[in-house]
């Protein structure tokens, strides 16, 4: 198995990221349990993705950094929220793991994860695509940077061939 998840984590821990949002899913399941471990780092279960620029943007005003753990399909729940990173120039960190690609068996995720990136750019998030476990620590790094330093909304979308596909009932 990649150790991508845990390059992903310690790039976060390297930008001081304090506060981690997120939905449960199954291709965050180690950075969750790793944020929630860390007692250093305040890992907040959300309820729908709406909420997590409304708590990041919370923690920023509180004076942390924090990111936002979501799949693709939530992406969908987000445009109104994303509104407001770019009105209010606080930054947001995103960790999208992406379903509707390679080997998918659920054609209900099939539309977000084409929209998804396009849908995030549109609302002014810079974009990177993860496609190799090699640049996750880096790619993630430089993301948080972007984000933390330009104060923008920045994602990393994280491939379903990296993460793997998901397979159910079999």
């Amino acid at each position: 198995m990649s150790d991508w998840p845990d390059q992903i984590f310690e790039a976060l821990q390297g930008a001081d990221v304090r506060q981690i949002a997120y939905v449960p899913d199954a291709g965050h399941k180690r950075l969750i349990e790793r944020a929630r471990a860390e007692k250093d780092i305040h890992a907040v279960s959300l309820t729908t993705e709406a909420e997590g620029p409304a708590v990041l943007a919370g923690a920023w005003l509180g004076g942390q950094r924090g990111a936002l753990l979501m799949q693709s399909s939530g992406v969908g729940n987000c445009p109104n929220m994303l509104a407001t990173t770019q009105t209010c120039r606080f930054p947001l960190l995103m960790l999208v793991t992406m379903r509707g690609e390679f080997g998918e068996f659920n054609p209900w995720q099939l539309s977000m994860g084409q929209a998804a990136g396009p849908m995030l750019e549109m609302m002014g998030t810079r974009t990177f695509r993860l496609d190799d476990a090699a640049d996750a620590g880096p790619m993630t790094a430089a993301a948080a940077a972007m984000a933390f330093e330009g104060q923008m909304a920045v994602a990393v979308l994280i491939a379903q061939r990296l993460i793997g596909t998901k397979n159910f009932g079999k």
